[in-house]
């Protein structure tokens, strides 16, 4: 197995309300693997992954989801768990459309949870194979106050420097040892005329989550466990032990509802499984990946 180290090719989709999508493509040939971040994440977050997955022989499609990164903040102020669904929806039918073959999806928080609703309630059959890093259709309600409370403190007074987000961001996490390099951080960044940082994501999203904030909680969960109870394609799930998100519990409930699906269970990961644990993160997923295509 090699990575694939070359400059990815860029990539634009159109999303479902006509919305400009921003991706890199990683490799030439061998089937098609899209991957999806996580809420105000961008797609630099599968940098390491996104090479070494090509490596196997995939083609890789790391995806800016609607209003972050480079991919377009939409008008309609949409960001509901559905509108990513519909936007991968649309993408997915592209890839299979320019590859011949269905993409697998590997979908972290936010990304894993369209990608439920996608092939679980929405669009059955539009995947090959699904993984979902660390997320469940039930999650530790404190553990998402806390990350939306993060996300949403400094989203209009952003950071005076790079350095004061990684600052802001140690003290979110004390326990993740601080990188010296700071380029990855700064792709999720956008430098603004008055000189300040602010998250390279649409401060709507983070103001206008349904989800997280009204008594629509529950009907989206109960949409979230019926949609996993209808999942028939191979899936894995990847949880990081010290999950604010996923408990134990919550996996194995999971698990019962798709009794197919695998599961790792990453040691001294937190919900950034592939930011703590990149390696172990992406033996987990050449595992899944070369047993779902042996012998293709």
């Amino acid at each position: 197995m090699r990575t694939i180290e070359a400059d990815p090719e860029p990539v634009t989709f159109i999303g479902a309300e006509g919305n400009r999508l921003e991706a890199d493509r990683y490799g030439s040939v061998g089937h098609p693997v899209l991957m999806l971040h996580g809420g105000g994440q961008t797609r630099y977050s599968w940098d390491a992954a996104a090479g070494r997955i090509a490596g196997l022989g995939h083609v890789v499609y790391s995806l800016d989801q609607r209003g972050h990164g480079k991919s377009d903040w939409v008008p309609s102020g949409h960001y509901g768990f559905a509108d990513f669904a519909a936007d991968l929806i649309a993408v997915a039918r592209q890839i299979e459309q320019r590859e011949g073959a269905k993409p697998v999806l590997v979908g972290a928080s936010l990304g894993g949870l369209a990608g439920l609703l996608a092939e679980g309630d929405i669009a059955p059959g539009l995947l090959s194979a699904l993984v979902l890093v660390d997320v469940t259709p039930r999650m530790d309600q404190q553990g998402v106050s806390k990350i939306l409370g993060f996300m949403a403190e400094r989203v209009e007074e952003g950071f005076a420097s790079v350095e004061e987000a990684a600052e802001a961001i140690a003290r979110y996490i004390p326990d993740r040892k601080r990188p010296k390099d700071l380029s990855g951080l700064s792709k999720n960044l956008r430098p603004q005329p008055d000189g300040r940082y602010r998250w390279h994501w649409d401060p709507a999203f983070i103001k206008t989550k349904p989800e997280a904030h009204s008594k629509k909680a529950n009907d989206v969960q109960d949409r979230l466990l019926k949609a996993a109870g209808r999942l028939e394609l191979p899936v894995l799930l990847v949880r990081g032990q010290k999950s604010e998100l996923v408990s134990r519990q919550y996996a194995d409930e999971f698990l019962a509802l798709v009794p197919h699906a695998g599961f790792v269970d990453i040691e001294d990961a937190g919900h950034m499984v592939a930011g703590d644990k990149n390696d172990v993160f992406a033996d987990a997923i050449e595992r899944f990946l070369t047993s779902l295509f042996a012998g293709a």
